[in-house]
């Protein structure tokens, strides 16, 4: 498509906009009394309108019903959980008997380690990015150190990351491989985010994940940047495990509840490793209370604790309307909105002598979604808190990047025309 950087472009890509709609169904931040151009939905999404009944439909059977809520109420709390499966699996790309809800993203990659990281004193490292989101790389740490004292293996050789190469912010793929199979019989888990929070690249997992089997090692994926975002197929691509959080593109709120995946060939193996609770306990044999562990087979076999209902509330509210739209036409309005903020971009760059953007989240649709990272040349984080101040809410990341999600629940091709000419103005002060 030849796009055109104009207001009646923009507003005409609007009506062809299938989607256009449900940007009606989410609330805004105000500034001036308009709402703001929301570029933040990788780090926290918006509020859907429908959301508050979801609540209050616990509230109010919390309030009546009390106890008996468990088992009465229109949606009962002892299986709420279980509402998730089908409609993520759908997200995700797997069975529904191989997704759940439980805790929150890093404690669940805990707990799923616990599975799936079974080192030996000579197949005992983890193979990870360079530059993972802080939390992964503090969890590795802390999974390898508790290791690594009862095997005697160096925890500073545990860790292999894959590196940039020199004056490049991108990882090639073929890089991943190659580091893969040069640990070879030493690899005991690869893990690594499905989307780069920094770059918004996205890694091949298909062909990582086969990789990493073809050496003997298990493969998951921290997802908090995937999920909700691109084509996902953990089942078709055999991954091991994966885990993502709720509150970026699937708007749940502010540290909600963690989508988990386990693959099927994985629910039979009751000898393998796993810590325990309530909730994983033979579903029909639950209240019996038995002094033996039975767990369900299944994902739901590694839960642990009571329901917090009231938090998944609003992740069901989000992946039902996920669930009406589907993940192909979300993809769809992706590629199209974030190229043309791509040209957008590109387009107030030539028109702006001091702009020099560039934008480090690779061209390829294949390698992101909808992020994209640009650094900033010549600007500096007055650029950033410039827009922030005009209704512009963007998100900063040290040493000069902003990161633009132009989600496709909620943004339009007209936001990112608006943006585009506050942003000339800006750099024209």
């Amino acid at each position: 498509m030849n796009f055109i950087n104009s207001r009646e472009f923009a507003q005409q890509l609007d009506t062809q906009d299938e989607l256009a709609h449900y940007k009606n169904e989410f609330i805004f931040p105000q500034h001036n009394g308009k709402n703001v151009i929301y570029f933040t939905g990788n780090s926290l999404g918006l509020q859907p309108k429908r959301t508050k009944a979801y609540v209050d439909e616990v509230m109010n059977d919390w309030a009546n019903l009390a106890v008996e809520g468990h088992f009465f109420s229109d949606k009962p709390w002892w299986d709420y959980h279980e509402r998730f499966c089908e409609p993520l699996s759908k997200i995700v790309g797997a069975k529904a008997s191989e997704v759940g809800v439980m805790n929150t993203l890093t404690v669940n990659l805990h707990l799923l380690m616990v599975s799936f990281y079974q080192p030996t004193k000579n197949r005992f490292k983890i193979l990870c990015e360079e530059k993972a989101f802080p939390s992964d790389q503090y969890m590795l740490q802390s999974q390898v150190a508790f290791h690594a004292k009862n095997l005697g293996f160096d925890p500073k050789e545990a860790i292999v990351e894959v590196k940039r190469r020199e004056g490049e912010l991108n990882i090639h793929h073929e890089d991943v491989i190659a580091k893969i199979n040069e640990v070879g019989d030493e690899l005991a888990l690869v893990l690594i985010g499905g989307v780069n929070y920094y770059t918004g690249q996205v890694f091949d997992m298909k062909t990582i994940t086969k990789a990493g089997h073809d050496q003997g090692a298990l493969v998951g994926w921290d997802l908090a940047h995937a999920a909700g975002n691109i084509e996902l197929q953990l089942h078709n691509w055999e991954v091991d495990f994966a885990a993502w959080c709720s509150y970026k593109y699937m708007n749940s709120g502010p540290g909600n509840a963690s989508g988990y995946f386990v693959h099927e060939k994985h629910h039979a193996n009751k000898e393998l490793s796993r810590f325990a609770g309530w909730y994983g306990h033979n579903k029909e044999r639950r209240f019996l209370m038995e002094p033996s562990f039975d767990p369900v087979e299944g994902a739901n076999g590694w839960q642990i604790s009571n329901l917090p209902v009231l938090s998944l509330a609003p992740y069901l509210a989000s992946v039902e309307m996920f669930d009406e739209v589907g993940m192909d036409k979300l993809i769809k309005k992706r590629n199209l909105i974030t190229s043309y903020l791509e040209f957008i971009l590109h387009e107030i760059d030539k028109e702006v002598e001091s702009a020099e953007f560039e934008v480090i989240t690779p061209a390829n649709q294949e390698e992101r979604g909808c992020q994209l990272s640009v650094y900033l040349h010549g600007q500096g984080r007055e650029l950033f808190n410039a827009l922030m101040s005009n209704g512009v809410i963007t998100d900063w990341r040290e040493p000069n990047v902003i990161r633009l999600a132009p989600v496709p629940f909620y943004t339009s091709f007209e936001d990112m025309y608006d943006f585009g000419q506050i942003l000339k103005k800006l750099i024209n002060k």
